[in-house]
């Protein structure tokens, strides 16, 4: 067994076993749950921070679970694609988990939401690593019950509306990603997704390829809030606690949604013209649809809720486009609206833990008693809206530009409009909530505590210099692999097989 191969699994385990730990022992330890979720959250990132280094080595290291060798058993497989969606969501879990701790005071039952979330984790940590489709769906199932549950962690009437609708919509999104699964089952023999990949290449079946595309893009475009399939998140972001608004926007909809999309295909199913056409359309939609829908919001969660559909709609049309300049564009964009979405979220439950209210329209004049907030909120938001030198610039801009080159003008045309429209959105949550006059109401008003600064100050300080990830060296090894992972189609079949041999 290679490095490679043995660290695998440890990026699952570790969650996974924080989970249950927080769960037995609660009672015994008291400050056991806030120790564990951040060091279950610091060792994940380490981890995946390791595997990056671990792919410059070995393009594809396979894990095979109960030493079962793939297509009879299930494999884990890291490659480049994996260690970059694992960077991004172990990442942002870690600030999650710091900020938590504060935070989550006011909350009953705080080890439920640590035990909780750490499952989440451990369930997105085994979609982004795993070679096995229906293990992709049941790992997928884990994460949402957890983030179903979270979402009505406050228990209020709301909290459980939008909780009931988030798990009726998922479950649709889960019905149609199950039946692709046993459609391809049933025409494959197999449920390794690069023994499907080689299959589907030597007896070839454009039909039900575009069939089985058509329902993985309708359950995946569910798990990730694409127009049309969009009408669960503005009701489960902003009913959520902070945290947990910040994982749904930051990775969790990436990581069930858009990886496990672009995975399947572009390395199992291999992308055609008409998905790619697909998935820049619905790319677009989102995009202006959740901006117009942002703009005329008062309630800060729900404003921010729609502006990661729109934002969502920028990877999609960059991954969309196929060529490696687009996808660059696409998965730096994932990981960076992990980033200023989830500090925003973030800063959206600083102002709800110091004031009480999220309404807009109620506050005024923050920056005075909350400078830490505000500051990191005017970063994050001029780096949503792509202002340079932001990292949100760097990749809307080679979006933009890669449409441009594939002479899509309009799709280019869009991304530039609904960028300026992010603009405007958020300069009215600047006005409205942090600049003027100081209202009377919040005289008494004071910053949140440490762990929730020092937190959205990490999230900043990346907002800032997230660019340089574009430099020569670093592109190569944070985006290069990836990029090329997907832009190398079902050949990603090849390169697993190899490894089990």
């Amino acid at each position: 067994m290679t490095t490679a191969s043995a660290v695998i699994p440890l990026i699952v385990a570790v969650p996974l076993a924080g989970a249950f730990i927080i769960a037995l022992l609660n009672q015994k330890i008291p400050r056991l749950p806030d120790l564990l979720g951040v060091l279950a959250t610091c060792v994940g990132l380490l981890l995946s921070l390791w595997s990056i280094y671990l792919v410059q080595v070995q393009p594809t290291s396979v894990y095979s679970v109960g030493n079962w060798p793939p297509p009879l058993g299930i494999a884990m497989v890291m490659d480049g694609l994996s260690a970059f969606m694992l960077v991004t969501v172990n990442a942002i879990a870690f600030a999650v988990a710091l900020y938590s701790v504060d935070y989550m005071e006011r909350f009953t039952a705080k080890w439920q939401f640590h035990s909780l979330f750490l499952l989440m984790l451990a369930g997105m940590n085994n979609v982004i690593i795993t070679g096995d489709l229906f293990n992709l769906f049941v790992f997928l199932e884990i994460a949402a019950v957890a983030s179903y549950a979270l979402v009505a962690f406050g228990t209020e009437r709301h909290a459980l509306e939008a909780a009931f609708k988030y798990a009726v919509m998922g479950t649709i999104g889960s019905t149609f990603i199950l039946l692709a699964i046993v459609l391809l089952y049933a025409n494959t023999s197999t449920l390794n997704m690069a023994d499907i990949g080689r299959a589907l290449a030597q007896s070839p079946a454009p039909h039900l390829t575009l069939f089985v595309s058509g329902l993985f893009i309708a359950g995946f475009g569910l798990k990730a809030a694409v127009v049309p399939f969009h009408a669960w998140l503005p009701d489960a972001h902003p009913s959520a606690p902070a945290p947990i608004s910040a994982m749904l926007s930051g990775v969790l909809i990436k990581a069930l949604g858009v990886y496990a999309l672009c995975r399947v295909l572009f390395n199992v199913l291999g992308l055609t013209s008409q998905i790619s056409s697909i998935l820049m359309f619905l790319g677009a939609l989102s995009m202006v649809i959740g901006v117009f829908l942002a703009i005329g919001q008062w309630d800060l969660k729900r404003l921010l809720a729609y502006h990661s559909i729109s934002q969502i709609g920028y990877v999609l049309l960059g991954i969309g486009l196929g060529t490696p300049l687009g996808i660059v564009g696409g998965l730096f964009h994932l990981f960076n609206h992990s980033v200023f979405k989830s500090l925003l979220f973030l800063n959206s439950g600083a102002v709800e833990y110091a004031t009480g209210t999220r309404d807009l329209q109620k506050m005024g004049g923050l920056a005075a008693r909350m400078p830490v907030t505000a500051s990191t909120n005017f970063v994050a938001a001029l780096s949503i809206a792509g202002v340079p030198p932001l990292n949100g610039f760097w990749s809307k801009l080679i979006i933009i530009v890669a449409a441009i080159q594939a002479e899509r003008y309009g799709y280019a045309f869009w991304a530039a409009l609904a960028s300026v429209l992010t603009l405007a959105s958020f300069m009215k949550v600047m006005k409205y909530a942090y600049w003027g006059g100081l209202g009377d109401a919040w005289r008494d008003v004071r910053e949140v505590p440490g762990f929730m600064k020092a937190s959205m100050v990490v999230l900043a300080v990346v907002c800032v210099l997230g660019g340089v990830l574009l430099l020569p060296g670093l592109r190569e090894v944070f985006l290069g692999a990836g990029v090329e992972a997907l832009h190398q189609g079902t050949h990603y079949a090849a390169g697993v097989l190899s490894e089990v041999k």
